[in-house]
């Protein structure tokens, strides 16, 4: 048998609030165990060119000593 444990998404958003929104979509789900929300920039000869927020949800699912469900994920392009 094969058990999901735990996945790790990492997301590149434009505003603070897409983060946040992420974030509480996340913690709906229940499976949500970590997150972090970072702002990033790209400089180019000392001038911000881009900038943008980097998201990662750190998701559980079931234990690893004692799996108690079966998890199947499926991400869309």
């Amino acid at each position: 048998m094969r058990y999901l444990i735990s996945t790790v998404e990492t997301y590149r958003v434009d505003s603070e609030h897409e983060a946040n929104t992420i974030i509480e979509e996340a913690k709906e789900t229940g499976d949500l165990t970590k997150y972090s929300c970072v702002y990033k920039e790209k400089k180019q000869k000392g001038e911000v060119v881009d900038s943008w927020y980097k998201v990662t949800l750190t998701k559980t699912f079931t234990d690893e000593k004692e799996p108690e469900r079966n998890v199947h994920v499926s991400y869309e392009g």
